[in-house]
């Protein structure tokens, strides 16, 4: 049984449906963006925004991914710092409840929150307190923590704290595992590139980018941007939203289309489309396939308010990857 374990900042994702991108603008949070902000700043966006509809869940891009493996039956585990707060118990509570073995550390220092700011037209935007999460170190990991896994999915976000990347990545390459790595977001690509470019080529097998990420990664479109991804990597995926994805794997090229969806939250999307694709491969099945599985998860879940389907929503997705 192929067995997957993802690492990244254990979240707990606060959607809020905004009634306009005023809060934006007032925060200076730029639209589609992931900004880190701090404990005042989280707390005061959550104020200020307390009469909108809002909903809780474990998030964290690497979480998501894995939790979408985990419904799919995948053997999953998941290795993130949380606090010793109601939110970190929520974030432990929902990983045993979906069958994902959990490797949470625990730190003194609050649970990180992430407030998803939802636009109108469904568009997300991140406003991201990392708190226990950004505890998580190089020294916390061990050989164990890898051992009797297949994969490892690394969240890009988690580039900011190059020692434990670079540490999480060679423990699994130890371990025989292959690695993929979603890049996350555009600003995250832009502050870390040189760094990210040298794991990317030395470590990373699978890598999944966005038309943002990949023009920020290679200065590209995307189908430019796919060539020079493949060029580092074993398969290169970039996605471009309702246009679909591209999916490259040596001089193999898969363009595969969006689903249609009534999109009201794109909040995971990207990591449910990992969830599927690493899925898809799992299975033994072609990239064209892998690629039309993730297309099934993303476009489900942007028709829920956040990164999370209820089981009619699952029920949906099994349905129609039973008449691919």
């Amino acid at each position: 049984m192929t067995k997957v374990l993802g690492i990244g900042n254990a979240l707990v994702d606060i959607m809020t449906k905004l009634k306009s991108d005023e809060t934006l603008s007032e925060f200076k949070l730029p639209k589609g963006s992931m900004q880190l902000v701090d404990l005042n700043l989280s707390e005061k966006i959550n104020e200020q925004t307390e009469d909108l509809e809002k909903q809780i869940a474990s998030g964290g891009s690497a979480a998501n991914t894995i939790h979408g493996l985990a419904k799919l039956g995948i053997e999953t585990g998941f290795i993130g710092k949380v606090g010793d707060d109601f939110y970190g118990k929520f974030f432990a509570d929902d990983m045993d409840a979906n069958n994902i073995t959990p490797n949470l550390l625990t730190s003194t220092t609050l649970t990180g929150k992430a407030m998803a700011l939802i636009s109108p037209d469904s568009e997300r935007t991140f406003a991201t307190f990392l708190g226990a999460a950004i505890e998580l170190s190089a020294e916390d990991l061990k050989d164990e923590h890898f051992n009797g896994f297949d994969y490892l999915h690394v969240e890009g976000y988690l580039v900011q704290n190059h020692d434990l990347i670079e540490e999480a990545l060679k423990l699994a390459k130890k371990a025989g595992l292959k690695i993929s790595l979603d890049m996350a977001s555009f600003n995250v690509v832009e502050a870390n590139l040189g760094f990210l470019k040298k794991v990317v080529d030395q470590y990373v097998d699978i890598v999944f980018a966005n038309e943002e990420e990949a023009k920020s990664f290679t200065g590209k479109e995307p189908e430019e941007a796919l060539h020079e991804f493949a060029k580092m990597v074993e398969i290169a995926v970039v996605k471009v939203g309702k246009n679909g994805s591209w999916i490259k794997k040596g001089e193999e090229v898969f363009k595969v289309d969006a689903i249609q969806a009534g999109s009201i939250d794109t909040t995971g999307a990207g990591d449910l489309y990992a969830s599927g694709f690493l899925f898809g491969l799992i299975k033994g099945y072609d990239l064209d396939k892998c690629g039309r599985i993730g297309s099934i998860l993303a476009g489900k879940t942007i028709e829920v308010i956040g990164p999370k389907m209820d089981s009619a929503k699952w029920s949906e997705v099994s349905a129609m990857m039973e008449n691919l």
